[in-house]
């Protein structure tokens, strides 16, 4: 089966993300700026990636990771792609809010970013690209990049692209316990045209992802894509949690 290989020191997994950083992203969520609850979330989920990577004591390589964030330009914020003991130690950058959203180059970073590995990833886990946008794109159209990322492989299957979008304005019916939501599938209505683009470019959920998402206590069923409707704090927390869920190894 496809998407079954373990993220180890020796096949690590690699996960990109894509940080939307538009003036928008100052906008109220709860309490909170819509940037400080997407850190505060990427924050809770390098500390489980840390935690799923402890070996003997020691922080073992199992992720790699690779940050950009964007707006009119695109901003390499760990300067490569870095293993998961280095981005720890550095911690999630300092996100400033620039002007516009042109999702379309941040996809072309990430494409040239795994043009470079795939090469060495032959045995390891499919790699991961993780959009969060909370609008719709002011430069060309992401979508033929997306599915050009999209159509390329590795034996373990082909690269995962997953979307986290904030935006009040997705489905008809709000979420009462996100625990219980059982993700959006291909049929399921939504009240943004964005948002529906957004599900064409999001990969189906993997079974093996299933299963950590539902030890992480979400109840995300088969059948569901790789994207999440940012409406609070803790749907925004599901979906980096979501990015994370590579199968791991003891090894």
């Amino acid at each position: 089966m496809p998407y079954e290989i373990l993220a180890t020191s020796r096949t690590p997994a690699l996960i990109i993300y894509l940080l939307d950083i538009s003036a928008s992203m100052s906008q109220a969520m709860g309490n909170k700026r819509r940037i400080d609850v997407v850190t505060e979330a990427l924050q809770v989920v390098l500390e489980q990636m840390v935690f799923r990577s402890m070996k003997r004591g020691l922080v073992a390589p199992r992720y790699r990771i690779g940050m950009f964030a964007y707006s009119d330009h695109v901003y390499d914020l760990l300067g490569g792609i870095k293993p998961i003991d280095e981005v720890a130690n550095l911690g999630v950058p300092e996100l400033s809010l620039i002007r516009n959203t042109d999702t379309a180059k941040a996809f072309i970073e990430a494409e040239k970013a795994l043009q470079k590995e795939l090469q060495y990833m032959q045995r390891c886990p499919a790699p991961l690209v993780c959009h969060m946008t909370d609008g719709e794109y002011t430069g060309a159209d992401p979508t033929p990049i997306a599915r050009r990322i999209m159509n390329m492989k590795v034996p373990d299957g082909n690269v995962l692209i997953e979307n986290i979008f904030i935006s009040e304005k997705i489905l008809p019916e709000p979420i009462k316990n996100v625990q219980q939501w059982t993700g959006i599938t291909p049929a399921s209505p939504l009240t943004n045209e964005y948002a529906k683009n957004l599900r064409s470019i999001s990969s189906p959920l993997p079974e093996s992802y299933v299963v950590l998402m539902k030890e992480n206590g979400y109840q995300v069923e088969q059948g569901a894509v790789m994207m999440l409707p940012g409406v609070s704090p803790e749907l925004v927390e599901m979906g980096f949690v979501m990015s994370m869920s590579t199968p791991t190894s003891s090894q």
